[in-house]
C-alpha cells in the first residue's frame, strides 16, 4: 500500500506545497513543530533515508537546502533546523524546522495551531521564494 506521502505525490491527498521538480517535492507539515515547518521528500517511495542511491539523496539535500533558504526568507528564525526521524511515515523525508531556540525542534510538543487559509497563504509565500 503507497504511503501517504506517495498519495500525495499522486495527487490523491492535498498537501500546501511549496516547491517541485521531476524528482522532489517540499509540502508544509500538517503538524508542524513551528511555522514554516516544511518535509521534503523524494518522489520516489524509499523508506529509509540511507536506502537513498547516493546521487539521488545529495539532490534530496540540494533541494532542501533551496528550500530551506525560502522558508528563511519568510519566516523570522535564527535557523533552520534539519531532522531525519524516519520512524513515523513509511517514506524518506527531511524535517525542516525554523528555530529560534534549540526546544523548537521537540516533537513531543503540540504541533503549532494553524488555520488552513493561514498554511495557504505561508506556502505560497515559500513557493514564491524558491525560484530557480
Amino acid at each position: 500500500m503507497p504511503s501517504i506521502f506517495s498519495r500525495i505525490v499522486n495527487g490523491e491527498i492535498p498537501c500546501y506545497k511549496v516547491a517541485e521538480t521531476a524528482d522532489y517535492l517540499a509540502f508544509l507539515d500538517v503538524r508542524p513543530q513551528a511555522k514554516g515547518h516544511t518535509l521534503c521528500i523524494p518522489k520516489r517511495e524509499i523508506d529509509y533515508i540511507f536506502d537513498i542511491e547516493d546521487a539521488h539523496l545529495a539532490g534530496l539535500m540540494v533541494f532542501a537546502k533551496k528550500v530551506a533558504r525560502a522558508v528563511e526568507k519568510v519566516v523570522p528564525c535564527q535557523r533552520i533546523g534539519v531532522a531525519v526521524i524516519g520512524l513515523e511515515v513509511p517514506h524518506a523525508h527531511i524535517h525542516l524546522i525554523p528555530l529560534n531556540s534549540i526546544s523548537d525542534l521537540s516533537f513531543g510538543k503540540e504541533p503549532v495551531a494553524m488555520s488552513p487559509e493561514a498554511m495557504s497563504d505561508l506556502a505560497a509565500k515559500i513557493a514564491a521564494q524558491v525560484g530557480d
